[in-house]
């Protein structure tokens, strides 16, 4: 059972500068896919189960300690240096509002699990308006490394299978390589065709192109093309991959079936270099085997590592959504400068120390001793941020200093309210937000109901709160009025679906698990009886022009509820920006982060034109508590509004309960209390004195 013999190709390390240009120039000029990490794919495939099985045919055993620790010591070095330089670059060009982010991002990119990491934010649509991560290519990474776990493991199995069974390794390796081929690509075609975005960074998804280099590994050794078919098949891959992005795009769900083009290229590429060495000056493989390709091949992984945050960084400073021509060639030129940088260090100075130490250990060592500054700098950077959290929320704590929307309701106060660090912070304030309801909420996926109960579940009265998240960030206002008037709160929401009768849409498909909640809550609402639906009266939106509007599902629900004997409180719909409000804030003054009224929103609101409204229907507008002389703006009385585009932070819907009490009062028939104390006039009793220390103490950002 003699091992096939190897034959080196430098073709191949040509085709890793190809595929690692393809990447960098398609990222950095056209924002699509290039096809190029496809291909990275099927050669770590193709290489890593080639040697696998020659190791099985020669010793009977792979060794996983040297496997594993090889791959260490080669990968996590330029990786952690990457790393550590994205936390530095984060610290000194990114707004506060993205540093917890990239602090997580980045730990998941150090740990190998970064592509689940960005698949459960790729889903989550309270997170859509995010940035783009400086490390988010390296979910590839995160898949390979997955796959060298996996690997070596069915590769031993295949073996002791081909022991029992008396055949060749070989032949048992293309047994359960191909299985797995198939059953990923299956998975892959069936998870890309219901949830493209996950699909995207799911291992499942991507390890048929894996398996489908490790094919290629264990019958490449019988492929001898001849000489003009080998030629033809070359250049037809070549084309086929720098043509890739052009051809795909992003008009295609991927992978999928479009991931078909770039891996089948590099497989014609492959094979025409197969066999017998081809002299042909007229081949593609002869090309790729040329001293610049190969030698570029050899810094094709430090070179991916650095293109995309340099990238970032250059859109950053420069505020542009696309590099320009030269600016494109200066993000390609100093990435170039950083991977060689990185290359000479670490096979100068690394590779160097440890050649002389050849035990595993020192190999493992040597890669765990890089990634463990950055872990550690990125744990005492999110300390400190969560100190500075705490220390805000201490601030925070004196209505005076921080009365959010309250602000409108005391001229007094608005005239001499010190300038204090903004509440919440903008590093935390995402997060907090959605943490907060995460579990009271349906996903997009999600059909059944999700409820959640909150204030006296004995109460008289019972307000269900029914909605998409545009509902769902008015809970901490009602929440907070539940709780002072003693009232029973219930929560229905789901991410990016409207209670309403009208079929909706979502990411360019119809919204059909949008259609079976609306069904379910509506069986929910009919049994559970409620006092008062509190939901939307009116929908905003930049995407599909200014004009507010009322849909007619809007109004066909609340005839429903009218004939289940359901008040209705709807609650005109609020402003949304064209940028992200916290990062505005950390980027400019306070006073800069506003937005004409009329970009997303109408002069009148437009409930006020319906006609036959039913009696049941009663409409909120707290508009003029958000927006002053047609301006919105991202703080209001040292709260942060906003925690992305167009989404209330906790604290600053929190504050809305006292400007909202007595519209909701009187839409609903209940009266103040006895005694006439409203939560404005609580939150403030015995504050009067706090305002004065505060505001000669800690008027200025600098003491945070």
């Amino acid at each position: 059972m003699t091992a096939p013999k190897h034959r080196h190709r430098p073709d191949i390390e040509g085709l890793r500068a190809v595929a690692a240009l393809l990447i960098a120039v398609y990222h950095i000029w056209f924002g699509t896919v290039s096809g190029g990490v496809d291909v990275f794919l099927l050669l770590t495939g193709f290489l890593i189960t080639g040697s696998l099985v020659r190791a099985m045919e020669r010793e009977g055993r792979i060794d996983y300690a040297a496997f594993w620790t090889k791959l260490v010591k080669r990968l996590f070095p330029a990786g952690a240096v990457v790393l550590g330089a994205v936390l530095v670059m984060t610290y000194l060009f990114f707004p506060r509002s993205q540093w917890m982010t990239v602090i997580d991002d980045v730990r998941a990119a150090v740990l190998y699990y970064g592509n689940w990491h960005l698949a459960l934010g790729s889903v989550d649509y309270m997170a859509e308006n995010a940035a783009a991560s400086p490390v988010q290519h390296f979910w590839s990474l995160a898949v390979q490394g997955q796959f060298y776990l996996l690997w070596p493991l069915l590769i031993t199995a295949a073996g002791l299978v081909a022991v029992w069974l008396g055949t060749r390794v070989r032949r048992a390796a293309l047994v359960a390589v191909g299985a797995v081929f198939a059953i990923s690509f299956a998975y892959s075609l069936w998870i890309t065709s219901t949830e493209p975005v996950w699909a995207y960074f799911d291992t499942g998804a991507r390890l048929w192109e894996l398996a489908l280099g490790g094919l290629l590994a264990l019958v490449v050794h019988r492929v001898n093309l001849p000489g003009r078919l080998r030629t033809a098949a070359g250049w037809v891959g070549l084309a086929g991959l720098v043509l890739c992005g052009f051809v795909i795009g992003d008009s295609l769900p991927y992978p999928g079936y479009a991931s078909l083009w770039p891996t089948l290229a590099a497989l014609l590429i492959i094979l025409a270099g197969a066999g017998e060495a081809d002299n042909s000056r007229l081949s593609a493989n002869r090309l790729l085997s040329l001293r610049p390709l190969t030698w570029l091949g050899g810094h094709a992984y430090t070179l991916f590592l650095w293109h995309w945050p340099v990238l970032i960084v250059y859109l950053e400073l420069t505020d542009r959504v696309k590099p320009s021509l030269t600016g494109g060639f200066m993000v390609l030129g100093s990435s170039f400068a950083a991977a060689l940088a990185t290359s000479w260090v670490i096979d100068g100075g690394v590779n160097r120390v440890t050649r002389r130490l050849r035990t595993p250990s020192w190999s493992l060592a040597a890669g765990v001793l890089f990634i463990v500054p950055v872990l550690v700098a990125g744990a005492l950077w999110g300390q400190s941020i969560e100190r500075d959290r705490q220390l805000r929320i201490e601030l925070s704590s004196n209505p005076l200093a921080y009365p959010g929307a309250a602000v409108r309701l005391d001229q007094d106060l608005a005239e001499n309210l010190p300038l204090l660090p903004i509440y919440p912070d903008t590093t935390t304030v995402a997060r907090d937000t959605i943490d907060q309801t995460r579990e009271c909420n349906a996903l997009a996926d999600q059909t059944e109901v999700v409820t959640c109960e909150f204030g006296d579940l004995d109460s008289d009265h019972t307000i269900a709160l029914v909605g998409s998240s545009h509902v769902r960030h008015w809970f901490q206002a009602l929440e907070t009025l539940s709780d002072q008037h003693g009232w029973r709160l219930v929560t229905m929401t789901k991410n990016a679906c409207q209670f309403s009768t009208e079929v909706q849409h979502y990411r360019g498909s119809e919204y059909v698990e949008c259609a079976e909640w609306n069904d379910n809550v509506m069986a929910e609402l009919a049994e559970l009886k409620p006092d008062t639906v509190f939901g939307l009266a009116s929908l905003t939106s930049r995407r599909s022009g200014p004009e507010e509007y009322v849909p007619e599902g809007f109004v066909e629900r609340w005839r429903q509820l009218d004939q289940l004997g359901i008040d209705v409180v709807a609650v005109r719909d609020t402003p949304r920006f064209s940028f992200r409000v916290p990062d505005c804030i950390d980027r400019n003054d306070r006073s800069e982060c506003s937005e004409p009224r009329s970009n997303s929103m109408s002069d009148e609101a437009p409930f006020k034109e319906l006609a036959n409204v039913p009696h049941n229907t009663r409409f909120l507008d707290m508009t003029d508590y958000l927006c002053q002389d047609g301006v919105c703006h991202g703080v209001i009385g040292n709260q942060l509004v906003y925690y992305d585009t167009n989404h209330f932070s906790y604290a600053f819907s929190q504050s809305l309960a006292m400007v909202m009490e007595p519209y909701l009062l009187e839409a609903i028939g209940h009266a103040v209390p006895e005694g006439g104390l409203t939560l404005f006039d609580s939150a403030m009793a015995g504050h009067e004195s706090d305002l004065a220390p505060v505001a000669a103490e800690e008027r200025d950002d600098s003491v945070l």
